[in-house]
């Protein structure tokens, strides 16, 4: 069923008309499109509403160089190009199984869909947006949003119509990158939660910079291969850790010598969705939004997931599985 908006309705409260279910912004462009057909199909597996939302904002110009009458013209004008855009996007679209409802909001793009990310399970959003009329719905607030947003979000790739010959064939998997933090191991468990809800295994990863002649201040006694074994060590501890709260999960894991952008992006053109936090242990006290999890939204060649910093109650019987030191 889809829940069109009414003539002259603004849409819902943004502080309170969406609880629960699967926000996707839309502007009208092919990315948008793209984050739609992944959000649909995200809504139908996880049983969840689909809230298509698209936003848009009177032009500066026009507020302040019109008077009220034309202000108003201009309003409705622009008002009926937005809706036009909902009903473009779910043109065609398969939505057997889901509840879909089409929201309308005045406003900046980045605030409306912050706002309806307080009530949201989770926000969907293209790489890039169209811009023009409607505002920039997915371009810049692709950057910004999974950073400030109360929910996860997921950032969806443009659509590629013809597949590369030697582009690496997916797998079915959701991998995620951890760098021993706590951030990164509550994206673990949202990361577990993904895959044994696709039933599919999780891959868990940490890149690993070579050490020698990247920081001066390490002694050069460290042995990157010994390195690499005790941080082995650590995931497969990390392992049986999500395993004792998924019991039925698969897990593989990978220490791999080399930058973590790399190695994820490497990952994002193989799996099904790439999960990361939203600021790992290298990041500083005021960084929102680290720059591995910055540098693989941009270049990213599938779905990214960014998981916000939350306490997990599950993360409290962590320390149980380390192995002891002697």
């Amino acid at each position: 069923m889809t829940e069109y908006p009414s003539e002259g309705d603004t849409g819902p409260d943004r502080a309170e008309g969406v609880v629960g279910g699967i926000i996707v912004g839309v502007d009208g462009s092919e990315a948008g499109q793209c984050a739609l057909k992944w959000a649909a199909d995200e809504a139908r597996r996880r049983s969840m509403p689909l809230n298509v939302v698209t936003a848009y904002t009177i032009p500066v110009f026009a507020a302040s160089s019109m008077d009220a009458g034309y202000a108003t013209l201009d309003d409705d004008v622009i008002r009926e190009g937005a809706q036009e855009v909902l009903r473009d996007a779910i043109h065609g679209l398969d939505t057997t199984g889901i509840d879909v409802k089409l929201l309308l909001e005045s406003g900046d793009p980045a605030g409306v869909l912050l706002d309806l990310s307080e009530g949201a399970d989770l926000i969907v959003v293209g790489t890039r947006g169209r811009g023009g009329f409607v505002g920039r719905m997915l371009g810049s607030v692709s950057s910004a949003l999974p950073a400030h947003a109360k929910c996860p979000t997921v950032v969806v790739p443009q659509c590629v119509t013809t597949v590369p010959t030697d582009a690496p064939e997916r797998r079915d998997v959701v991998v995620v990158g951890v760098d021993g933090s706590e951030r990164a191991r509550h994206a673990v468990l949202i990361a577990a939660e993904r895959a044994t809800e696709r039933g599919v295994p999780l891959r868990v990863v940490c890149g690993i910079p070579p050490v020698s002649g990247a920081l001066a201040w390490m002694p050069a006694t460290v042995d990157q291969e010994a390195l690499v074994a005790d941080i082995q060590v650590q995931l497969g501890n990390g392992a049986r850790w999500l395993n004792s709260h998924f019991p039925n999960l698969e897990i593989e894991t990978e220490a791999v010598n080399g930058p973590p952008i790399e190695m994820l992006l490497e990952e994002s053109a193989r799996s099904r969705l790439t999960v990361v936090g939203t600021r790992g242990r290298g990041g500083f006290a005021g960084m929102l939004l680290g720059s591995t999890s910055q540098g693989v939204l941009h270049h990213a060649r599938g779905p990214v997931l960014v998981v916000p910093d939350r306490d997990d109650p599950r993360l409290h019987n962590r320390s149980d599985f380390d192995t002891p030191a002697g």
